[in-house]
């Protein structure tokens, strides 16, 4: 199907194709810009957030808000790239496609899988601690998604859990229920 030719704006040869995900009148895409501001305002709301965390005035290790900050400053310098990028002309390119087939169904099993996994490990964190909720929170989503062999799964959702709760517990010394593992020296906030 041929499409009518019409006339390039003065200054503009007529063979000038507008780029792909931009538009040809000037000025800086609405979308883009309000995806950029809100990934600054999350950063700043990140800070004033983690401000709010109480802190022990006797701490001297890294502590509870290290990680709200590393993240908000993150945010904040992403936006604030973004935001510069985009008043100096510069947009995104629209994706080409996903490997994703538009046409299947979305299976709400798996989505009602996921959705009772978060809320068994939501009413399992107090008995039996953060690390083994958390450790059938990341085992149960990947049997929901079809991850296979199960013992590798469960093996990779122990590890991660009990990782986190070091991390978290000993490193950032915030206090995650322990549950079972209460007394485990080395897990403990």
């Amino acid at each position: 199907m041929k499409h009518a030719e019409t006339a390039a704006p003065a200054g503009r040869p007529a063979s000038a194709e507008v780029p792909r995900g931009g538009s040809a009148a000037p000025g800086v895409p609405v979308g883009e810009m309000l995806f950029a501001v809100f990934i600054l305002a999350l950063g700043i709301l990140g800070f004033v957030a983690g401000a709010g965390i109480q802190t022990p005035s006797s701490a001297n290790d890294i502590g509870p808000r290290a990680l709200p900050y590393l993240v908000s400053g993150a945010l904040v310098l992403v936006g604030v790239g973004l935001v510069i990028q985009l008043l100096r002309g510069h947009r995104g390119q629209a994706d080409e496609g996903e490997d994703v087939d538009p046409d299947i169904p979305t299976d709400w099993l798996t989505v009602a899988k996921l959705v009772g996994i978060v809320v068994v490990h939501i009413v399992l964190i107090v008995p039996l601690g953060w690390a083994a909720a958390a450790a059938l929170l990341f085992f149960g989503a990947a049997w929901s998604l079809g991850a296979r062999p199960w013992w590798r799964n469960a093996l990779i959702a122990v590890i991660i859990a009990l990782v986190l709760q070091y991390g978290f517990g000993v490193l950032l010394g915030v206090s995650l229920p322990p549950g079972v593992l209460e007394g485990v020296p080395f897990l403990n906030g």
